[in-house]
């Protein structure tokens, strides 16, 4: 059966390797990738090649308004056919700053923003239009542990707070400094997993949410805002460890990523999957009240650009409500 994935962060590392597995291996899925206008339709061709169903929706993802422009465009295809059913979402795109006084156009911390905001409002908004079986998945990452066995003391583990707090710039002690924006880092992948949790309880039957971890992949465009000697350990140095345990390469963990997206790994609605397999994230990464609380703020941040769906991008305030 025809159906469609709609797809962030493909246009590079795991991403693109992903989908490159996603459109061989099922043939009947047409991939809608998301991504900047500048390189979305370059992407799409690229996927394209071969006779592969792409095509490609322009978003800013540190922006809500852009965001849901993206998802009401998807909307609007899938309404006049030109899509096929919506069978998955996959929110791999993600952004590590080096501070955390990165400040996006809704006034909300950019980390927070892109990681997890987004997301949230793309679920939101392509949810009712899901067909059954469908899946969700989000990317996480094995930091939000915060132990060295998971990020060899690289990043610092999450500091979680209020997602009022959270949610805007300077919530972490030192705000401008790497330390800052990695632990905005960590503690973006822990919500994700929380809304992920809330995804299973209250999303209809049929519509699974697992939550990916690809493991440390280095070598990826994660690390592209940091300086010029950490961008170089990224991109030179740190792709050997890829030959230990304590690393995945790009082809593997995109690999495994498809795996997730396609159902080859087994894993019920709520899970966490560990490069290849389902296992259990951090013991703090179980929390209903944080889980809920998290959820209802998320809710609250976007629920000016949701209650829009039907209007055009002009409606959307420039700033969320405080």
């Amino acid at each position: 059966m025809k159906h469609t994935i709609v797809m962030t962060g493909a246009s590079r590392g795991i991403g693109r390797v992903a989908a490159e597995h996603i459109l061989r291996r099922s043939p009947d899925a047409h991939l809608l990738v998301v991504a900047r206008d500048s390189s979305g339709a370059k992407l799409a061709a690229e996927l394209g090649a071969g006779g592969h169903m792409v095509s490609h929706v322009p978003a800013d993802l540190g922006s809500l308004a852009s965001v849901r422009s993206a998802a009401c465009e998807v909307l609007d295809r899938l309404e006049r056919g030109d899509l096929p059913p919506l069978r998955g979402f996959v929110g791999n795109a993600g952004m590590q700053y080096t501070n955390a006084l990165t400040e996006g156009p809704d006034g909300f911390e950019s980390t927070f923003a892109v990681n997890v905001l987004a997301n949230h409002l793309f679920v939101r908004l392509l949810q009712d239009r899901f067909t059954v079986p469908a899946r969700i998945v989000i990317t996480a990452s094995d930091t939000h542990f915060g132990d060295f066995r998971h990020n060899m003391g690289m990043v610092p583990g999450p500091a979680w707070k209020s997602p009022d707090v959270l949610a805007r710039t300077g919530a972490f002690p030192k705000p401008d400094t790497t330390a800052a924006g990695r632990t905005a880092y960590s503690t973006s992948k822990l919500a994700t997993i929380y809304l992920v949790h809330e995804y299973a309880r209250r999303l209809p039957d049929g519509i699974d949410a697992v939550a990916y971890n690809p493991g440390f992949v280095p070598g990826t465009g994660l690390a592209r805002n940091a300086g010029p000697v950490s961008r170089f350990a990224m991109r030179r140095i740190m792709p050997a460890l890829t030959l230990t345990p304590f690393a995945t390469s790009r082809n593997a963990a995109g690999r495994y990523l498809a795996d997730v997206v396609l159902g080859t790994t087994h894993a019920p609605t709520g899970s966490y999957v560990d490069r290849s397999r389902a296992d259990r994230s951090s013991q703090e990464s179980y929390d209903p009240q944080r889980e809920g609380e998290l959820w209802e703020a998320a809710e609250r941040f976007t629920a000016a650009y949701a209650a829009r769906a039907g209007t055009s991008s002009d409606d959307v305030p420039s700033g969320s409500p405080r």
